[in-house]
C-alpha cells in the first residue's frame, strides 16, 4: 500500500510540472518611432523573426527567453513638422535583441478542467539589443543597449502541445541615437540633429507557434 501511495503521489507530481518546457518561433515586424516619426506607422514596419524557449512555472505565470531579430528604420520622408521637411532624414540598420520575460495569463486556458483553449495575456522584462549596417552618426555612443520590453497578447491552444500566439510588445529605451539623430549644434543650421531630452522607441508585432514538450512517463515503464 505504501509503494502504491508512493507511485500516485510520484505521478502526481510529474503531472504538474508535465507543461513546464515549451518552445516557439514566429515572424512579425518592427517598428522604430524617435525623432524622424511618431507613434505606430504600419508602412514603416520591417520584417523580423523570433524564436524562443517559454518554462511555464504554472498555469498562469510563465518565463521566457526570447532571442529576436530583422530590419528597422525611420524617415522624415512624411515629416511630422517644418523642422523635419528641412531635415530630410532616414536610417535603416539590422536589429538583434535578447530578452528574459514573465508572463501572466488572465485565464487557467491549460488547466485540466477548464472549458477553454484561450487567454490574454501580459508581459515584461528586461533586454539587451544591438544593431549595425546603418550609417546613422552615433556620436561615440555603443551599439549595444538596454531595453525595457512590455506588452500583452493572445494564446490559443489548438491542442494540448501546440499553442498559437500574437503579440505587441513596445520596448523603452534609455537611448537616442538609434536613429542617428540626437543633440546636436543649433546654431548651425544644417537642421541634421533632434531632441535629444526624447529617447528613442522600437516595438515588435509577431505571430508565433509554440510546441509544448510533454515530460510525462510512459505507463509501460512500471511493467
Amino acid at each position: 500500500m505504501r509503494i502504491i501511495i508512493f507511485l500516485v503521489l510520484l505521478f502526481s507530481s510529474t503531472l504538474s510540472f508535465s507543461q513546464r518546457n515549451e518552445f516557439g518561433i514566429g515572424i512579425g515586424g518592427f517598428n522604430y518611432a524617435g525623432d524622424l516619426m511618431r507613434g505606430y506607422q504600419i508602412e514603416n514596419v520591417k520584417p523580423g523573426v523570433v524564436g524562443y524557449y517559454r518554462m511555464n512555472l504554472d498555469n498562469i505565470f510563465s518565463l521566457r527567453a526570447s532571442l529576436t531579430g530583422g530590419w528597422i528604420g525611420g524617415t522624415d520622408e512624411n515629416p511630422i513638422d517644418a523642422f523635419a521637411v528641412r531635415r530630410q532624414g532616414s536610417f535603416q540598420s539590422t536589429i538583434v535583441e535578447i530578452s528574459g520575460i514573465l508572463e501572466y495569463n488572465f485565464l487557467d486556458f491549460k488547466g485540466e478542467d477548464v472549458g477553454i483553449r484561450w487567454s490574454p495575456y501580459f508581459f515584461f522584462g528586461i533586454g539587451g539589443f544591438t544593431f549595425f549596417g546603418g550609417d546613422q552618426d552615433l556620436n561615440g555612443s555603443s551599439t549595444v543597449q538596454l531595453a525595457i520590453p512590455f506588452g500583452g497578447g493572445f494564446k490559443y491552444a489548438i491542442n494540448p502541445n501546440i499553442t498559437l500566439n500574437l503579440e505587441i510588445g513596445v520596448r523603452k529605451l534609455f537611448f537616442d541615437h538609434l536613429d542617428g539623430f540626437s543633440d546636436g549644434d543649433i546654431t548651425n543650421k544644417n537642421y541634421q540633429y533632434g531632441n535629444k531630452y526624447d529617447n528613442d522607441w522600437y516595438n515588435f508585432v509577431g505571430f508565433s507557434v509554440s510546441y509544448l514538450i510533454w515530460d510525462i512517463p510512459c505507463p509501460y515503464d512500471f511493467y
